[in-house]
């Protein structure tokens, strides 16, 4: 039998800087102070306002989160999450990049985001599976929601760049992809 995903889990397919939700999360690197893919296309739309905002923060870990102002972005806020680097499987790479799903989603409580704005981390240059980082990223913010009431996070999307992404995600919420490729 398919889990069955919280309603509050959307996936949608786009640019992640053209969404209008309370915060979008930045597949950052530990300077916070740009990059490439997704963090590169957030830094180019919000302005060098999140730059600046960024250096006063002092880097972060992987497996962490802090947020920032989203200054020409569309939503309110940014919150610059590190995933880690795939190394295979064996170095704690899943535990990592599941608490950068529940560090996102805790500095979402802890700044009143309501609404909030996934891309896929750590699976461009840092190389995670997509499938398995899919799983990880559902299954963990599923769990989360779970203890956290509607009234304080009403809406997760999972934002897509490509339609393979989006196929996978969608795969896994419906059942129909649930063992690794």
């Amino acid at each position: 039998m398919a889990h069955r995903f919280d309603p509050r889990i959307t996936v949608w397919q786009g640019d992640i800087t053209t969404i209008k939700v309370d915060a979008i999360v930045n597949a950052a690197n530990s300077t916070l102070l740009g990059g490439g893919g997704v963090d590169g296309a957030i830094h180019r739309v919000a302005g060098p306002q999140l730059l600046e905002s960024c250096k006063t923060l002092g880097g972060c870990s992987p497996g962490d989160a802090k947020a920032t102002a989203a200054f020409r972005l569309p939503s309110d806020f940014v919150i610059h999450t590190v995933g880690p680097v795939y190394r295979g499987g064996a170095a704690g790479e899943a535990e990592k990049l599941a608490s950068c799903y529940r560090r996102s989603l805790e500095v979402a409580l802890e700044i009143g985001a309501h609404s909030i704005a996934f891309p896929a981390i750590s699976t461009g240059v840092y190389g995670y599976p997509l499938p398995e980082a899919t799983r990880i990223a559902l299954m963990t913010v599923d769990n989360m929601l779970a203890t956290i009431s509607p009234g304080r996070i009403s809406s997760v999307i999972f934002v897509c760049y490509d339609k393979r992404a989006l196929q996978v995600y969608e795969d896994i919420m419906t059942g129909s992809r649930m063992s690794p490729d």
